[in-house]
């Protein structure tokens, strides 16, 4: 088994300046807590929505890993808008395998979206997001992920490397069970450079400019045969000017 690479995590107040510098940037779970002016206590109530989530049946390679839902809101300052529910679409360009086509999953539900942290989640991300391009509205889509290893392995991103087509990708990390894998991988998307690491802390997060770096996510495997594993994510994303698919 390989040693995982730990995390180049910065502060909350380096989120921004290190976006801009290399176009990815890292959070520990307490600069995620302080980045978002939250206490553990409410990012951890957030964490049952998890049990909660159904079937992807738009695997290509028949896999039966991967469980989500979808929401859609348009975010401005401290702004909020829901959106009523619409498919997830990327093209072809962005996602080989499972693009151009129009997929709807399960919305999000209330509970989740009555959490006092849910908000305060879009409001911070879409903020890094005006960091990087300037104050606007952002087209935020939220996806609850569960990878998990009942079949033997999980696939995070079965795309293999890739870009999103948005602006600012937020990928935090809810929780890992009983597994080994799940290796953050972000590459430079014109260039040779690149960084490896494991994120194991709950509501650590990566956050990447979509317009500069490609990002893959190395399959989970149980830690022991027959014992279940998952890995949960929440992945924000923020698009200028609309939803990809208008």
């Amino acid at each position: 088994m390989t040693t995982p690479f730990v995390p180049p995590a910065v502060a909350a107040a380096a989120l921004a300046p290190t976006l801009i510098r290399q176009g990815y940037a890292v959070l520990d779970a307490a600069a995620v807590r302080d980045w978002l002016g939250l206490g553990a206590d409410a990012l951890a109530a957030l964490n049952p929505a998890w049990d909660d989530l159904p079937l992807d049946e738009y695997l290509k390679d028949g896999g039966r890993y991967r469980r989500r839902r979808h929401g859609c809101f348009i975010v401005e300052g401290d702004r909020i808008a829901p959106v009523p529910p619409r498919a997830h679409y990327q093209p072809l360009e962005y996602n080989a395998l499972h693009g151009g086509m129009r997929r709807w999953f399960a919305p999000l539900t209330d509970a989740l979206l009555a959490q006092p942290a849910w908000p305060r989640l879009l409001q911070r991300t879409a903020a890094a997001a005006s960091a990087l391009r300037g104050a606007q509205p952002w087209y935020v889509e939220a996806h609850p992920f569960r990878i998990d290893t009942t079949g033997g392995i999980g696939r995070p991103t079965p795309e293999g490397a890739h870009r999103d087509g948005v602006d600012l990708v937020a990928v935090f990390l809810v929780g890992r069970h009983c597994i080994k894998g799940g290796e953050s991988r972000v590459f430079e998307a014109d260039g040779p450079n690149g960084q490896r690491f494991t994120l194991t802390e709950p509501w650590s997060a990566l956050l990447l400019d979509d317009t500069r770096v490609i990002h893959e996510t190395t399959p989970i495997q149980p830690v022991a045969p027959g014992e279940p594993g998952w890995r949960d994510t929440l992945v924000l994303t923020c698009r200028a000017g609309g939803f990809l698919g208008d």
